[in-house]
Parts: structure tokens; C-alpha cells; sequence
């Protein structure tokens, strides 16, 4: 069989806090839930687990998992993480107006950096990124890619 893609798991410490910034900033709606406890201690290599699991889905088919610990606790840091570190870098989102999504991620307390934003262009064929973050530091990339978006 070949493996098929299924979701991106993002711990948060505020599942409703995150659960708006998704859902009105990106588009995405609620899907299922789940109440997680020591069933899956294994699974994450820990004891006294227990968590919820918020699945969240977009049109384009992606689909994200928040991770909301009520035990153990959470922690780590909530700076955005730079490009060239190893392992997972950015989610990236395919949007019409870069400028228009933008404003309201940093509408709903995430953070828009600016000095990353990156031209291409002209008119419908301008390409056009900038980097984003949600509200715990997870980086963003929206991009219009010309008259392909």
C-alpha cells in the first residue's frame, strides 16, 4: 500500500483561541474530536496522558490536529522556529489577496512579518508570499501564485 497523507498534529496551549484563528483565518471548520487518555501513552512515549484532539478541515482537503495536554503539561518554546532548522518548517496556504488574509491573522492574534513579504511581478501574473504566524509561534507562508491561485 502506499501511504497517503492524513493530518499535521500542532499542540496548543488554548484550543479555542487556536480553534478561532484557524477557522476564521484560514477557512477551516471544525471536524471531529477526541478525548485521549493512557490508551496512547505508548504511542506518544508517555504517562498520564490525557488530552484533546481537535481535528479541523479545509476545502482543499487538509486536514490539522490540535493538541490540547491537560497531562503532562505542555511546554516548549512559542518563537517561530527559523526555516533552516531540521524538520517541520512552515504550513503554506494557496490565498487570492495576501494582503486581505494577513490582516485578519493579525486580527485574530497572529503575527503578519512584514520584511518577509516577497513580490514577483505584476498584475494577475504577480507572485506574492509572506511569512505568518498563528498565536503560539507556528509559521505561515500565504502565497498568490499569479493567475494559478
Amino acid at each position: 500500500m502506499i501511504p497517503a497523507f492524513s493530518h499535521v498534529g500542532i499542540c496548543v496551549p488554548d484550543l479555542d483561541r487556536s480553534l478561532r484563528f484557524y477557522c476564521e483565518a484560514l477557512g477551516f471548520t471544525v471536524a471531529d474530536s477526541h478525548d485521549i487518555g493512557d490508551e496512547f501513552g505508548r504511542l506518544m512515549e508517555m504517562e498520564g496522558v490525557r488530552l484533546r484532539s481537535q481535528f479541523i478541515q479545509h476545502e482543499s482537503g487538509m486536514r490539522l490536529e490540535l493538541l490540547f495536554f491537560d497531562s503532562p503539561s505542555a511546554d516548549g518554546s512559542r518563537v517561530r522556529r527559523p526555516v533552516n532548522q531540521f524538520g517541520l518548517t512552515h504550513l503554506s496556504f494557496r490565498v487570492t489577496d495576501v494582503g486581505v488574509v494577513a490582516e485578519r491573522i493579525r486580527e485574530l492574534g497572529g503575527e503578519v512579518h512584514g520584511h518577509t513579504r516577497t513580490t514577483f511581478g505584476s498584475g494577475e501574473d504577480a507572485l506574492d508570499f509572506v511569512y505568518c504566524s498563528d498565536p503560539d509561534g507556528v509559521r505561515i507562508e500565504l502565497m498568490k501564485l499569479g493567475r494559478l491561485t
